[in-house]
């Protein structure tokens, strides 16, 4: 993963402006969902992933930093978590939490604490 968790690795494929709007999302162990915003912000680059049927009707928040790749030809992200290490994220809702720097700092401490060395 990235050393900045809120930012896209330089190898994950990523080009500032594509949207990723309904691309599918992986973890290492299968499908998340699919994105449903995102952000490219430089300090706080985010997907925000409708987790559909797999937690049923709720969203994740993912740090940038977590993509692995984005493969624009299947329109699929793939990210370096496993689906548990997801599923115990902080609960996301979207109404509420999108620019809270405190949810961000909590998210960003569990994501942090899953990083691949």
């Amino acid at each position: 993963m990235s050393d900045n968790l809120w930012g896209y690795r330089p190898d994950a494929g990523h080009s500032v402006g594509t949207d990723l709007i309904g691309y599918k999302v992986e973890a290492t162990d299968g499908s998340i969902g699919k994105v449903d915003k995102h952000s490219d912000d430089v300090t706080s680059a985010y997907l925000v992933v409708d987790t559909g049927v797999w937690i049923f009707g709720k969203h994740v928040l993912l740090p940038a930093g977590t993509v692995g790749r984005i493969d624009t030809g299947e329109k699929k992200v793939y990210i370096d978590l496993t689906k548990e290490q997801i599923k115990d994220a902080p609960e996301f809702d979207k109404d509420k939490h999108l620019g809270d720097s405190d949810f961000h700092r909590t998210t960003g401490e569990h994501y942090g604490r899953h990083r691949r060395v």
